[in-house]
């Protein structure tokens, strides 16, 4: 049975969308259809434009430095000590009987600093920041979605101490820039990002054939290599070989970034050091590559982005987030097809995407993840922490610790994957609601939010409440709150 306007207007908002805001399911209900389409053909959909958040160069000599002062301070602090032992010890060998002397104030040592987050905390912090804030002020939230899948896609870890700093940057400027280009420059832009250089340790991965290989005697690494073929293309044990894998792990030797400490132009960029790379043509599934120095490794990724496996496993991922656990294979089908004919045109496959006959047929099914329910929750009422910090705790709790995923395959798309948090929602829904309940209208949210989505059953729970606080907590823990 088809929807009504409204219906289909908080079905779109919900599943493709960060949530309405108040008063979207009245703007939207002519084409909500239209309203997603529109939201990712705006200039710069999706990017975030702050002079304030640091390129990925400049975080990593602000790391760097830190990093540098630090160990000054211990070095300088060793030495005081050492200097005091050694006071003390020329004053024991005189027999001196006097007491050493002490400060005149000295420190209470039960009053502890108040502890600051260092330069690499403080950077991750301030891009989460920029990041909420992307979320809360979107008013359909479809070109945040997309960014916030492909940055799972293609995810990289802070808890690799080295990448913290450039967790936010490398979404900024390899992820945000293409949700609505093409495929194969998002691939490029993602794979030769030197934040993704040190996660997957191919920045410092050496052709056993080259200069730098021959003298050090230090030799290959296939992380990179493998995920690229494993996850950001083609798909698990999907047309190529082990040795497929080796021969371009050597392919994309000397894809490097230019050191911080040297503060130079090159410093925190992406490089190619031809001294690292292996020489020589390599032979790639199916294919022998002889392009010189780093067009080689370009060559094979504009190939496994245009391979036929990269548009199916893209497909199923599309439609697996958006629709459903098992989405129907019609769906899967039209989504690879608009992939191949468009050469990986990412916005006419998101297109073909929320335009779907399947899609306007499928129930909501899907489980939000922990940071959509918590941004949507946010958007329905209206609030916001000043604070992001208790924001990035959550999300620990709840299992989806920003730009933190277990492994290179990011967060699990399944439902299944997120049941288990669902007790620690309640707990979080419990603090937000004793803080803002009695700023808000839970009903006039809760009607704003879904409108004729809203259930019986939801009202009248929410009818039933002791509390304002408590109806609110009710209605983010509702199924309609809980699903998308």
């Amino acid at each position: 049975m088809a929807l009504d306007p409204k219906s289909q207007t908080a079905t779109a908002l919900h599943r493709f969308g960060l949530g309405p805001k108040p008063g979207a399911l009245d703007s939207f209900a002519s084409d909500p259809r239209g309203a997603l389409i529109a939201d990712l053909s705006r200039p710069g959909a999706g990017q975030i434009v702050n002079d304030d958040l640091m390129t990925t160069a400049e975080a990593l000599r602000a790391a760097y430095d830190f990093r540098q002062e630090k160990k000054a301070a211990r070095l300088a602090r060793r030495v005081e000590e050492e200097q005091d032992r050694a006071a003390r010890n020329d004053m024991a060998k005189a027999g001196a009987n006097a007491v050493a002397p002490t400060p005149n104030n000295p420190p209470n040592r039960n009053d502890k600093p108040k502890q600051q987050p260092g330069v690499p905390q403080q950077i991750f912090l301030d891009e989460a920041r920029a990041r909420l804030d992307a979320a809360m002020n979107a008013d359909v939230g479809f070109a945040e979605r997309l960014t916030w899948f492909w940055s799972n896609h293609f995810c990289i870890s802070a808890d690799k101490g080295v990448t913290r700093p450039v967790c936010g940057s490398f979404e900024r400027e390899a992820i945000r820039p293409h949700i609505a280009g093409k495929f194969a420059d998002m691939l490029l832009a993602v794979e030769q990002h030197p934040a993704m250089l040190m996660y997957l340790d191919n920045a410092a991965s050496i052709g056993p054939n080259s200069f730098a290989g021959k003298r050090r005697g230090k030799g290959l690494n296939e992380n990179l290599a493998r995920e690229i073929m494993e996850l950001h293309t083609l798909g698990v044990r999907t047309g190529y070989s082990q040795a497929d894998v080796t021969n371009f792990a050597k392919v994309i030797t000397g894809w490097t970034y230019g050191p911080p400490r040297l503060d130079n132009a090159r410093s925190g960029a992406f490089i190619f050091n031809e001294r690292m790379h292996e020489p020589g043509p390599q032979h790639v599934i199916d294919r022998d590559y002889d392009q010189p120095g780093v067009a080689q490794g370009e060559a094979v990724l504009r190939r496994l982005a245009a391979h036929p496996a990269t548009a199916q496993h893209i497909a199923l991922k599309l439609a697996r987030h958006f629709v459903a656990d098992d989405p129907p294979a019609s769906l899967v089908e039209r989504l690879r097809k608009r992939f191949a004919e468009t050469s990986g045109d990412l916005k006419e496959v998101s297109v073909a995407l929320v335009t779907a006959p399947e899609v306007a047929e499928a129930p909501r099914a899907k489980l939000r993840k922990p940071n959509e329910w918590m941004v949507a929750s946010m958007r329905a009422t209206g609030i916001a922490p000043t604070d992001v910090r208790p924001l990035v705790n959550a999300n620990t709790l709840l299992g989806e610790p920003l730009w933190r995923p277990p492994a290179p395959n990011g967060f699990s798309d399944m439902n299944d994957a997120w049941t288990d948090g669902l007790a620690s929602r309640l707990d979080i829904a419990n603090r937000f609601s004793r803080q803002i309940g009695e700023m808000i209208d839970p009903e006039t949210v809760a009607e704003q939010s879904f409108g004729p989505l809203l259930s019986r059953d939801t009202r009248e729970t929410l009818a039933r409440a002791e509390s304002r606080a408590q109806a609110v907590a009710l209605l983010l823990m509702a199924p309609e709150f809980q699903r998308r």
